[in-house]
């Protein structure tokens, strides 16, 4: 997975990304401005929740085509004081990816808000101040592995040749599964991935060390169990990930309780797991699509479209989650009561 989205000279992200409608995938920000607007107004209300700190860093991780971080910035602007005090760090590595982000920031037009920079690693934005965390669609691409339960014991899955000289899965060397996988029947998968918990851990004691918030949304799971998720994206329609590796996006499920456990192991306080539409609710998606209607009732069909996209149980509602990372004792918009 990392060579097929990340080899400098063939990777998927870093050669020839495509988003959007006319590319392989659309992601939320892509559905509807209303997406970006509430992160933009929960990254403001976590700010304020914060104290109103003199500065505070806020971070995208995988900003994809800049639309989120645009229209976040849009909304918060409107929040006294948090553009005075905000520095944007977008974490990309792709080329063609970051020029997208410039262009979107730079349509964008805000007045009074400091040159966004650019960073490989969360690691690499400075930890002097707290940190307000983005991240949508980006766990998903995060490397995973897995293994297969055979008659005796586990073996890890791999890509080999086959003998026709194209790629296939085959059996590597025996492996330890992941906890959670002792009753799983011969020829279960089991996923894991080290990257995702070493982001946890990163994430995790950025929280406890200098603060803040950090705000994931992606698909996945809230319990461990068995299945093979990976899966390979091309103009909008699911193929093998083996038949065209570079060509294609690729993702898999987000473990998001061994995500969270690696955030709290490292310091910080994590959330309950919510689905994307209680979270979205509990934002206020209905009185801002509401309001966007009354603004343009010749875009309302559009509008209620775009609503039931990102809300109902059957499209991205229940199937996208939603996590929070934070540094002890604050209290996350969206999460109160735990609910």
């Amino acid at each position: 997975m990392e060579t097929c989205l990340h080899d400098p000279e063939a990777g998927y992200y870093a050669v020839r990304p495509r988003l959007g409608e006319d590319g392989d995938f659309i992601t939320a920000p892509l559905v509807s401005q209303m997406f970006g607007e509430l992160l933009g107004a929960w990254a403001a209300e976590a700010w304020a929740r914060l104290g109103r700190p003199r500065r505070v860093r806020l971070v995208e991780l995988g900003p994809g085509a800049g639309v989120m971080i645009a229209d976040a910035l849009k909304a918060a602007r409107r929040a006294s004081g948090f553009f005075e005090a905000c520095e944007v760090w977008l974490i990309e590595t792709s080329g063609p990816l970051r020029e997208r982000q410039a262009a979107a920031l730079k349509a964008a037009a805000l007045e009074g808000m400091a040159c966004p920079r650019w960073a490989p690693r969360l690691e690499d934005v400075p930890g002097d101040a707290p940190a307000i965390v983005l991240a949508n669609e980006f766990l998903d691409c995060l490397p995973i592995r897995q293994a297969v339960r055979t008659p005796f014991g586990w073996r890890e899955r791999r890509v080999g040749l086959s003998l026709h000289g194209g790629l296939e899965f085959v059996l590597g060397e025996a492996v330890t599964p992941p906890p959670g996988s002792a009753e799983a029947a011969v020829g279960a998968i089991v996923e894991w991935s080290d990257a995702l918990c070493s982001l946890g851990l990163a994430v995790g004691t950025r929280m406890a060390r200098s603060g803040g918030a950090a705000l994931f949304i992606d698909y996945g799971r809230d319990c461990v169990g068995p299945g093979d998720t990976l899966q390979a994206l091309r103009r909008h329609r699911k193929e093998s990930p083996l038949a065209n590796p570079g060509l294609a996006d690729l993702t898999a499920h987000v473990d998001f309780p061994a995500f969270l456990a690696a955030a709290a192991m490292a310091g910080a306080e994590v959330g309950p797991i919510r689905t994307q539409a209680d979270f979205l609710v509990a934002l206020g998606v209905r009185l801002r699509a509401t309001a966007l209607m009354t603004s343009r009732p010749d875009r309302a069909a559009a509008i209620g479209r775009q609503l039931e996209r990102l809300t109902a149980p059957d499209q991205m509602g229940t199937l996208f989650k939603v996590v929070v990372a934070h540094q002890p004792g604050f209290a996350p918009p969206g999460f109160e009561n735990g609910a």
